[in-house]
């Protein structure tokens, strides 16, 4: 059922973006340039995603159990550090230079855009050095004989 549950999640979501224009490069380029032809139509579509998740959250952070049964993880991190502050500036950067970010970019692969699949290759590798990053960082250092 959790399976099921996620898919339809999934379609919405994907759904979403489609009728918003969030999956449309284009669009989002056109909010992001402030100084040029700014759109803002995109403004009401994040205004609404944050009302929706501040609702979502003020409501979950109540439950211990989802409404499928499995267990509530909720983010517990509050504090903003560099690495915050540096993988927000990367994502605002990416997200400027291509007109997507995750979320579209999937739905725009599936679209069949060929930009969206130059992204998307981009996002798993970038992703893919961050892991090597971090399980190195784990690693005990040898040590010297």
């Amino acid at each position: 059922m959790i399976v099921l549950a996620s898919l339809l999640a999934g379609l919405v979501f994907g759904l979403g973006l489609i009728v918003s224009g969030m999956a449309n490069p284009a669009k989002v380029l056109g909010f992001l340039d402030v100084t040029g032809t700014w759109d803002p139509s995109l403004a009401f579509v994040m205004g609404g995603a944050i009302a929706v998740g501040v609702i979502a959250f003020a409501v979950a952070g109540r439950r211990t159990k989802s409404l499928l049964g499995a267990e509530m993880r909720l983010p517990s991190a509050r504090h903003i550090d560099r690495r915050l502050i540096a993988g927000s500036v990367l994502f605002g950067i990416g997200w400027g230079i291509a007109g997507f970010c995750p979320g579209p970019g999937l739905v725009s692969l599936g679209m069949g855009e060929v930009k969206a699949l130059v992204f998307v290759v981009a996002m798993l590798v970038g992703m893919g050095v961050f892991e090597l990053f971090e399980r190195r960082k784990r690693l005990p250092m040898p040590r010297a004989a």
